[in-house]
């Protein structure tokens, strides 16, 4: 069993890389980019407004606080895996953002980007916030033995946190791919290692 689950991260983690690579290409970029516009458009007043509040779930400093939350009821053994696994993932995001230094969609397309929030440091692949969500959910469902629709339900959230950062102009929708693949990767592995 630990075996098969060290396998599945590996795989989750090189499909993570694969996508990166795919955006790095000529055809990667113009479908990714494609792929961008028709997200990025935009669906309205009410839509703007949900992806502006719900976005930053996904971020580091929100894990650190539901991290903090799941102490304060008890959970504090589900709060520290999650948030070291959080933690790996965002600083796995970090070097990978580093070594493919893809410029942000605003960057490769001022005129042609909706930028609906404001500009984050570091490269554009992998979108470290769904990466991040996707694994503090991940680890944090496991350790509180939540059952299948609880767990369903967390993942649509990490969804929707990885498609706010394409609507709102921040990510191509392979940056958010890569950084749920990723995220779902050490989630993985940070569960074989325990």
């Amino acid at each position: 069993m630990k075996g098969r689950t060290i396998l599945k991260g590996l795989a989750l983690g090189s499909a993570a890389v694969a996508i990166g690579l795919w955006s790095s290409t000529d055809e990667g970029r113009q479908k990714d980019a494609a792929a961008f516009r028709k997200v990025n458009a935009g669906n309205g007043p009410v839509a703007d407004r949900a992806y502006s509040e719900i976005t930053e779930l996904g971020s580091w400093w929100a894990a650190g606080a539901a991290a903090g939350a799941l102490a304060v009821v008890g959970h504090r053994r589900a709060a520290a895996k999650a948030f070291a696994a959080a933690s790996i993932t965002w600083l796995a995001g970090q070097g990978l953002k580093r070594a493919f230094e893809r410029p942000r969609p605003y960057e490769a397309d001022p005129e042609g980007t909706r930028l609906m929030i404001g500009k984050p440091n570091g490269a554009s692949w992998p979108s470290t916030h769904p990466a991040v969500l996707v694994t503090f959910l991940t680890v944090a469902g496991r350790e509180l033995r939540l059952g299948a629709p609880a767990r369903r339900t967390l993942g649509a959230l990490g969804n929707a946190v990885g498609l706010s950062r394409v609507y709102l102009g921040v990510h191509y929708p392979s940056d958010v791919t890569g950084g749920i693949l990723l995220g779902r990767a050490v989630a993985e592995l940070f569960g074989a290692a325990r």
